[in-house]
């Protein structure tokens, strides 16, 4: 037995070496297959080489058989994934370049081709993390799915970029797709109010043969950034909306928490003197200041008790998320930096730069201390409110080290 599968290794080595690029399975099945007919059929030449019985003969051919049909089930699925995206089961760009260069080469037209760009991913990514991204990812191209006809074939081609190639398709065929694929978007979001999808989309059709395939391609990508630059900004203001929608729902921001921090925030910066062209963006820094938060895990945002190393240190991202979330917000940019550092101490020990002093900027200052009083004289799920003299008394206990003792001053002041 070991002289036989000896003489197999032989022959296979034998097979792979005349073979100049062994570099795909295939090369290596086909030497397989080539071997095991020149084995079975060969009896001679094995007589002559080794005294083999029939008994061991059959077994031989048998797991030589076997090894042969995993060896093209084995092939079958490579070549699947090779042309095709593992995460959505579309097919991928390897294989459009293939149906690019099929088309070309046919000179096939009508053909319309659709480009699509799922809005607002790199929020989403940073936001919710990349699970999230991904299923944003799966539901567009679901909806593509099932807007599409028959004939159709639909790609990722890259991170969030989807292409359709519609054969024989007319403006008015691919008019009825994008048709088909607003209704589904719609019909998605209904049902997914909390997560809605935007998809940015261009088209364009081949009508002639003088058209090139991909001057239509780059006309469609043409269509689709321009799309992108006029709604991209509404698409993301949805996003944060929805961000904001997640955290109330999540029981975690309220909305009269919201308000109250607003109208103390208000009143604290008019003790102060703060100049009144810059009352507005402080109240939107007080609504959205923990927009963060919504990319931290319910276990760690809910949790009664003290939170250890881990997870105290899962719940400092939301600063760098919130800061993220913002700088894709066109509202929220001028508050960006103030999002990052509303965490920070007075002496330095906050997070997450570890500023301090003057260093912090006076809005997240203003917060800092507004928040903390709110926060202490409303409800928790694992403490009762504190009275509002408890509450002064906190704030005046932790001046100089969280808080601006000036600003804790003035701040008892207007709450008195």
């Amino acid at each position: 037995m070991e002289e036989i599968h000896k003489l197999l290794k032989k022959q296979l080595q034998k097979k792979l070496r005349l073979d100049p690029v062994p570099v795909y399975l295939e090369n290596f099945i086909q030497a397989v297959n080539s071997t095991y007919y020149e084995f079975e059929n060969d009896i001679g030449l094995m007589e002559r080489s080794i005294d083999i019985s029939s008994r061991e003969y059959n077994e031989v051919t048998d797991k030589l058989r076997k090894a042969y049909d995993s060896l093209t089930t084995i092939h079958e699925e490579l070549r699947y994934l090779s042309m095709h995206d593992t995460l959505t089961g579309l097919y991928n760009r390897a294989y459009l370049e293939l149906e690019m260069q099929q088309l070309q080469d046919n000179n096939v037209f009508p053909v319309g081709i659709i480009v699509c760009d799922t809005d607002g991913l790199k929020l989403v990514n940073d936001s919710f993390g990349h699970a999230v991204g991904d299923q944003f990812l799966v539901a567009s191209a679901e909806i593509i799915r099932r807007s599409i006809r028959t004939e159709d074939i639909p790609f990722r081609i890259g991170g969030d970029e989807f292409l359709i190639i519609l054969p024989q398709a007319t403006e008015a065929a691919v008019q009825s797709v994008l048709k088909k694929m607003e209704s589904e978007i719609t019909a998605y979001n209904q049902q997914n109010v909390v997560a809605p999808v935007s998809i940015s989309i261009g088209y364009c059709v081949k009508n002639d043969a003088a058209t090139s395939l991909e001057d239509v391609v780059k006309e469609a990508d043409n269509q689709m950034y321009k799309e992108k630059l006029l709604h991209s900004q509404s698409a993301h203001s949805a996003i944060v909306q929805t961000m904001m929608k997640l955290l109330q729902e999540r029981d975690f921001m309220t909305e009269e928490h919201s308000e109250r921090l607003q109208d103390l925030v208000l009143k604290f910066a008019i003790k102060l003197g703060v100049p009144s062209n810059s009352m507005a963006s402080l109240q939107l820094f007080a609504k959205f200041h923990d927009i963060g938060k919504a990319g931290i895990a319910d276990n760690i945002l809910k949790k009664p008790g003290p939170l250890n190393e881990a997870e105290r240190q899962e719940m400092q991202r939301h600063c760098e998320i919130g800061f993220r979330i913002a700088q894709a917000s066109m509202t929220l940019l001028p508050i960006a930096p103030w999002i990052l550092m509303h965490q920070e101490w007075w002496n330095g020990k906050g997070y997450p730069l570890g500023i301090g002093g003057e260093e912090i900027p006076l809005e997240c200052r203003i917060l800092a201390i507004a928040d903390a009083y709110d926060a202490m004289i409303s409800d928790r799920p694992y403490r009762k409110a504190l009275t509002k003299k408890v509450a002064v008394a906190e704030l005046e206990r932790c001046a100089g080290t969280q808080f601006d003792p000036k600003l804790v001053k003035v701040f008892v002041q207007v709450v008195s």
